[in-house]
C-alpha cells in the first residue's frame, strides 16, 4: 500500500458508504480502520488493503492505524496465509497496525496446550482447513478423534507453524483504545468499565451486549457476530460480514470528528 503499508498500492477507488449519524460519536484521536473477521481469505484482506490505502489517500488521514478484530483463520483456505501476512504488517509499522485477538486464535492455541480435551472443539469450529494451510493432512481427524490423534496433530502443527507464530499469537492484545472508541473482537458487559472487562467476555462476547446501552459514551467496534450487512449505532460497531462464505471483507473507517465509513471487498 503506497501511503502505510509499503507499496502494494491500487489506482481503483474504494468502495464506500457513509455510515448513519449518532447524536453520540466516536472520537478517536487519530483515523481508524476496524478491519472485521477474515477466517483465512487472503484474497480478501489483500483487497481490502487495497481499499483502505486507497481511502487514506483520498482522505489525506494523518497517522491512520489499523485494527484487525481477531478471528484471522479457520473456515477459509489460505489462514496460514492470513497469519503470516498480518504478523509481517505488525512487524513492519507496530505504531500503526494493531491484530487483536479473538476466539479463533484462542481456541489454536488452547490446542496446543491441551488437544485432548480443547481439540474437539476446535475442530467442530472450523479448524480442518487452518490445519491444511499449514501442510497438515486431516482426512482421519475430526471431533471424534482419539486423545492420541489429536496429540499427534498438535504436535504436528507447532512443528510446522513459522518460527515464533504462536508466540506471535499468544501476545495478541485484547483491546485497542483511542478517546472513547475501543476496539474488542467479541463485545464488552455494558454493566462494567471497559477497563473491568474479563478477557472470556471481549474474546467470545456477552449475552447483553447488542441489547443493554452502557451510558458512559464509550464506542466499541468489534466483529465474531456475523450480519449481513455491517452496522453501527448505540455506541457500537459491527464489521464481521462473515468473510469467508460471502466474500465480503468490511472495515469501517472512524474520523476524529466522529464520521463513519464502511468499505467492502
Amino acid at each position: 500500500m503506497k501511503h502505510l503499508l509499503g507499496g502494494r498500492g491500487t489506482t481503483t477507488s474504494p468502495r464506500t458508504h457513509a455510515a448513519q449519524a449518532d447524536s453520540g460519536l466516536p472520537h478517536p484521536a487519530q483515523q481508524v480502520y476496524v478491519i472485521g473477521d477474515i477466517h483465512g481469505r487472503a484474497d480478501l484482506l489483500e483487497r481490502i488493503l487495497e481499499r483502505i490505502d486507497a481511502h487514506i489517500g483520498t482522505s489525506e488521514a494523518q497517522n491512520p492505524h489499523l485494527v484487525f478484530v481477531g478471528d484471522y483463520l479457520d473456515h477459509g483456505p489460505d489462514s496460514a496465509t492470513v497469519l503470516i501476512r498480518l504478523r509481517e504488517l505488525t512487524n513492519d509499522f507496530p505504531g500503526n497496525v494493531t491484530c487483536l485477538m479473538g476466539n479463533h486464535e484462542r481456541m489454536l492455541l488452547d490446542f496446543l496446550d491441551d488437544p485432548a480435551t480443547r481439540g474437539p472443539r476446535w475442530l467442530r469450529s472450523g479448524a480442518g482447513p487452518t490445519l491444511e494451510s499449514f501442510g497438515l493432512h486431516t482426512a482421519d481427524l475430526g471431533p471424534g478423534s482419539s486423545p492420541d490423534a489429536l496429540l499427534r496433530a498438535a504436535r504436528s502443527l507447532r512443528s510446522h507453524l513459522p518460527d515464533g507464530m504462536a508466540d506471535w499469537l499468544a501476545a495478541r492484545p485484547l483491546s485497542w483504545q483511542s478517546g472513547n472508541l475501543w476496539v474488542v473482537h467479541a463485545g464488552a458487559d455494558p454493566r462494567y468499565p471497559m477497563a473491568e472487562q474479563s478477557a472470556r467476555v471481549l474474546i467470545w462476547g456477552h449475552p447483553e451486549f447488542d441489547s443493554m446501552p452502557r451510558g458512559d459514551g464509550v464506542w466499541i467496534a468489534h466483529g465474531h457476530t456475523e450480519v449481513g450487512q455491517p452496522s453501527t449505532g448505540d455506541g457500537r460497531i459491527n464489521t464481521d460480514t462473515g468473510a469467508w462464505h460471502s466474500g465480503r471483507l468490511t472495515a469501517c473507517a472512524i474520523r476524529p470528528d466522529g464520521k463513519r465509513y464502511f468499505l467492502q471487498t
